[in-house]
């Protein structure tokens, strides 16, 4: 089959390999209908995720149909259209008891698809924890509008869960790429008083503003001044930092008011320092790490009543074989590009 592989740092191949099989009796075997090209990818291919194998098949957001099971599978079964969740997680261990499936203590736990093992810009995958990792499709919904449900939607979703938004809240949100206007969506269910989104780039601060004309969007440069002149309390109540640099990480504190919640859902390149002098009384508490992914049956549930709609955000499609040029189209232009789905 064909599958795109991480040979090396700065290298990825398409390249023909051995369809999967079972190796655990709680696996299952999908055959991949569409797949993403994640951010993380690219983190993968300029060597920002040290933990990332050589060899691996990459890509980690897919739906598909099911091809085979193990024996111990028994929430799906061949045939069934599923969504395939960033995060393989066991469902016994005490983080998975506790909903922190980001950091299952499996050795495949936590963000394996398309880092350390075997992901799904491929024609099949091997998925494990099936009965944790696989979410059935309703009929309503289609494979485009169930693609992004395993990775940037789950962020999105546990993003604004764990900022504790309330209806009085402005909220700022910093970056409108995928994973920004993911969260933005499962923001809006929480009906805070203002939503604010930033970022550097026109064309998806048009995109914001044409399908959330609700919406007030800003450029970095003004949005210190913007959050102030809509905020009652020295700055914003909820701050998620969804862009990933340096600029954008301080400005998530500094628009912040005293006591706020920051949400840092970025995967950044390198590390950041909290000027905690600067920081002093500000009281803020910051929330980080990766997404606990274990909401997907739910955001599948918003998308089939019409509540989410992440559709827009898939301007191109390539077919598996292209998918070398998939991935310069993704790196290279972001005036508009906002997710690319590959077709095997």
């Amino acid at each position: 089959m064909l599958a795109y592989t991480y040979v090396e740092h700065g290298n990825f191949e398409l390249q023909d390999k051995p369809k999967p099989v079972l190796l655990h009796d709680r696996d299952a075997i999908v055959r991949v209908t569409l797949s993403s090209i994640c951010t993380s990818d690219l983190h993968i291919k300029h060597g920002s995720v040290p933990r990332a194998v050589p060899g691996i098949t990459v890509g980690h957001e897919m739906v598909g149909v099911v091809e085979e099971v193990g024996a111990a599978v028994a929430n799906v079964k061949p045939g069934d259209r599923v969504t395939v969740n960033v995060e393989t997680f066991c469902g016994e261990c005490f983080f998975c008891q506790n909903g922190w499936v980001n950091n299952c203590t499996d050795p495949n736990g936590g963000w394996a698809l398309g880092c350390r093992i075997d992901g799904g810009q491929a024609e099949y995958v091997r998925v494990p924890y099936a009965d944790q990792v696989l979410n059935k499709i309703p009929d309503s919904v289609t494979d485009e509008q169930a693609l992004l449900v395993g990775d940037v939607l789950a962020t999105g979703y546990w993003a604004a869960q764990i900022s504790e938004i309330k209806t009085r809240d402005t909220v700022l949100i910093i970056g409108a790429g995928p994973t920004g206007i993911c969260t933005l969506q499962c923001v809006r269910l929480m009906n805070p008083r203002r939503i604010i989104v930033c970022d550097r780039d026109a064309e998806r601060l048009k995109f914001v503003r044409d399908n959330y004309p609700e919406v007030l969007t800003v450029g970095p440069e003004q949005v210190a001044d913007l959050v102030q002149a809509y905020s009652d309390h020295g700055g914003a109540d909820v701050v998620l930092e969804v862009a990933g640099s340096e600029e954008t990480f301080r400005m998530a504190w500094e628009c912040a008011r005293p006591n706020a919640i920051v949400t840092v859902v970025a995967l950044y390149d390198g590390p950041q320092s909290l000027p905690l002098p600067e920081m002093y009384g500000k009281n803020l508490t910051f929330k980080t790490g990766g997404v606990d992914g274990c909401n997907c049956a739910e955001t599948l549930e918003l998308i089939a009543a019409g509540k989410i709609d992440t559709t827009p955000l898939i301007t191109h499609t390539y077919a598996l074989k292209d998918i070398d040029e998939a991935y310069a189209l993704f790196e290279n232009r972001w005036d508009g590009v906002i997710k690319v789905a590959i077709k095997p």
